[in-house]
C-alpha cells in the first residue's frame, strides 16, 4: 500500500503552541519500522491550477506570498511562512497522489491531510488549503478527459469536528456526498450542511457511536453510488484526546475503521484515506489510533482478490 508525507517541511511554530505537528513525523518514523507492507512515499506540491480547482485565485496567491490577511491567519490558528505555505500544499499534493494510486491499487492514504475546515477563500481550525475538496476535482477533471462522465465521488469524514468547509464547497453537487459524523457542540460552532450530518453528544462510546456509522453508511448506500471514497479517518473520536470531547477507545476506532474500509472493500470502491484531526493528551496515544488504522486498513490492501476496482478504465 502506498502512504505518501511530506514531513520533512515542518512548521516553525511557537513554543506551547496546541497543534501537535510532532505526530506526522513520529507516525512516520513507527509506520517505516512496524508495517513494513506500507510503501512510503514523498508528496509533491499541489500547483496554483489544482488549487484553482477548488479555491480562489486570490486566497492561493495570497497564501504563496504571505499577502494574506492576519485575520485570516488567526482563523487558521498558524504563524504564516513560506513553510507553511509548502507544507500547506504538499498535504493537498499527498491526498492527490494518494487518490490515483487508490484507483491503481484499491487503496492509498496521506499520513496528514483531512483539512476540512478550508472554504474556498478561506483556511480555519489549522487547514490552510482543503485537500480531499481539491483531490476530488481534480479525479474528477481526469475522469471527465478519459470518459467523458463524472465521476462520484464519496467523502467520508470521521473526524470529530464537522467538515463546514467541504460540506459548504459541494453544497447542491449531487456529483459529491459529504457524510459527516461529529460532535455535536464541538468545533466548528455554526455547521454547515453536509449531504448527511450525523451529530453525537458528548461523551458517546464505541456502541453508539458504531451504531450511528452502520445506519450512516446504509443511508450513504441507499442515497449514491460512488466510484471513489475519501475517508477523513481522525484519531479526535479518541478518549483521550484533548479537544475530541467522544469516549471511544483504540478497540472502538479500529471497528470503525475496518467498517469503513469493509463497506468500500465489498463495492469494490477505491479508498483514500487521510488522517485529519488528532490531539491527545499523549501524542502518543494518538499516534497509536493512527497506527492501528493503517493496520486496518493492510489487511484490506493485502486480500489476493479483484474486488478492488479501478472504475475510470
Amino acid at each position: 500500500m502506498q502512504v505518501f508525507y511530506a514531513t520533512q517541511f515542518v512548521l516553525p511554530l511557537p513554543a506551547g503552541h496546541r497543534f501537535p505537528m510532532g505526530k506526522y513525523q513520529l507516525l512516520r518514523d513507527r509506520l517505516a519500522a512496524e508495517l513494513p507492507a506500507i510503501r512510503l512515499m514523498q508528496a509533491e506540491p499541489a500547483t496554483d491550477g489544482e488549487l484553482a480547482l477548488v479555491h480562489t485565485p486570490g486566497y492561493i496567491q495570497a497564501i504563496s506570498d504571505g499577502s494574506v490577511d492576519p485575520k485570516v491567519m488567526r482563523e487558521i490558528g498558524f504563524p504564516w511562512s513560506t513553510a507553511m505555505a509548502e507544507r500547506a500544499r504538499r498535504s493537498v499534493g499527498a491526498t492527490i497522489a494518494a487518490c490515483r494510486a487508490a484507483f491503481r491499487e484499491g487503496l492509498a492514504a496521506n499520513i496528514a491531510g483531512g483539512t476540512h475546515h478550508a472554504y474556498a477563500d478561506k483556511g480555519g481550525g489549522f487547514c490552510v488549503f482543503n485537500d480531499a475538496a481539491v483531490a476530488t476535482r481534480l479525479m474528477q477533471a481526469e475522469h471527465a478527459r478519459r470518459s467523458r462522465t463524472q465521476l462520484p465521488v464519496a467523502i467520508i469524514d470521521l473526524d470529530v469536528h464537522q467538515g463546514n468547509g467541504t460540506a459548504r464547497i459541494f453544497r447542491n453537487d449531487a456529483s459529491v456526498f459529504t457524510l459527516s459524523l461529529h460532535g455535536q457542540k464541538n468545533f466548528p460552532f455554526r455547521k454547515e450542511a453536509g449531504d448527511l450530518d450525523v451529530d453525537l453528544p458528548d461523551g458517546t462510546g464505541d456502541d453508539a457511536y458504531l451504531h450511528a456509522l452502520e445506519r450512516a453508511l446504509e443511508e450513504l448506500a441507499h442515497r449514491f453510488e460512488p466510484a471513489l471514497v475519501i475517508y477523513l479517518a481522525g484519531a479526535d473520536p479518541h478518549e483521550g484526546d484533548r479537544l475530541g470531547r467522544l469516549k471511544l477507545t483504540w478497540d472502538g476506532l479500529e471497528a470503525r475503521d475496518r467498517r469503513v474500509f469493509d463497506w468500500a472493500w465489498q463495492r469494490g470502491v477505491p479508498l483514500a484515506f487521510a488522517m485529519a484531526g488528532g490531539y491527545g493528551h499523549r501524542m502518543e496515544d494518538t499516534v497509536q489510533v493512527q497506527i492501528n488504522t493503517f493496520g486496518a486498513a493492510l489487511q484490506y490492501a493485502g486480500r489476493g482478490d479483484t474486488r478492488w476496482h479501478n472504475p475510470s478504465r
